[in-house]
């Protein structure tokens, strides 16, 4: 059985699964991309690998991108800087022809212009595991149709177990199991500057420990329209408790909520990607306990 369905029928949650980024280096690589996207593709694989060491040197996560149903080469491509931290979120656009040219890209808020329109990134990469592939590509299908400058498909972004995975920036946030019927749903919420909280990963800004807080915080005070706002209980500090337990302090309002989450496996290991071999426990977090405090704390 594939990794996603499997996922499905185990129960594995999203909430705190989001690969933690303080923003995205994107490049666009029309064509097929091997298991290793960066050093296996069109890409000169040393420019490849010197780029995607530049990127996490500056807190990026670096991904190849494509048009959907664009697969030949092209003579000029773009890339994107994106800043993903919050009240920061904006992204730089750039051209280049030669690949050795990305390895001039300034990825410090420096180049182009910034722009704030959001971008929606489908992962497709079935090289690195199939299910992106067979979950993933109507999603980027329908969402192209929608909403066509705004969608790329996408390499690995993490979580192949949840595919449909969707990415949608400037903001950082991760979305699991999304498919052709519910997209549109995520991206008309999105555009109201609100979440979707029963498809959310969590946000690639904040921590795993952070993310679930967040989450819990949105579950624990109802579905409204104020819990689902996209800054809505925006952690202020993560503290390690040891014995795999954080306190995150979250903005609530005029005060604070200090949630205390710990790791916590709910299932039997399992093979947790279509390529794995060897099988492991699918990571949850268990609220342990909740203080509700003033902002004068």
């Amino acid at each position: 059985m594939r990794c996603s369905f499997a996922a499905e029928l185990r129960g594995d949650p999203l909430t705190g699964t989001a690969s933690p980024a303080l923003g995205f280096l994107l490049i666009e690589a029309p064509g097929p991309w091997g298991r290793l996207a960066l050093t296996d593709s069109r890409l000169d694989p040393s420019v490849g690998s010197r780029v995607s060491a530049r990127a996490v040197a500056a807190g990026l996560r670096a991904l190849l991108i494509r048009r959907t149903g664009r697969h030949g080469p092209l003579l000029r491509r773009r890339y994107a800087v994106v800043d993903a931290r919050p009240g920061q979120e904006s992204t730089r656009w750039g051209d280049f022809v030669a690949d050795d040219e990305l390895l001039d890209i300034p990825l410090d808020g420096g180049g182009e212009a910034p722009t704030y329109d959001p971008i929606y990134l489908v992962c497709t990469h079935g090289r690195h595991d199939t299910c992106c592939a067979m979950r993933g590509r109507p999603v980027a299908a329908a969402l192209a149709a929608a909403r066509p400058d705004q969608t790329w498909e996408c390499s690995h972004v993490g979580g192949d177990r949840f595919a449909a995975n969707l990415v949608v920036l400037p903001h950082g946030l991760y979305y699991g199991r999304v498919d052709a019927d519910n997209v549109i749903e995520v991206v008309e919420a999105h555009e109201r500057g609100e979440v979707v909280p029963r498809l959310l990963r969590g946000r690639s800004r904040w921590l795993p420990a952070a993310q679930a807080a967040q989450q819990h915080a949105r579950e624990r005070y109802g579905d409204t329209i104020d819990s689902r706002r996209i800054g809505a209980f925006e952690p202020a500090g993560t503290i390690p408790l040891g014995d795999g337990r954080w306190q995150v302090r979250l903005r609530s309002g005029s005060g604070y909520l200090f949630v205390t989450v710990a790791a916590t496996t709910r299932s039997e290991s399992a093979l947790l990607t279509c390529h794995a071999v060897h099988p492991a426990h699918p990571p949850a977090f268990d609220v342990v306990d909740v203080i509700e405090a003033h902002a004068a704390m």
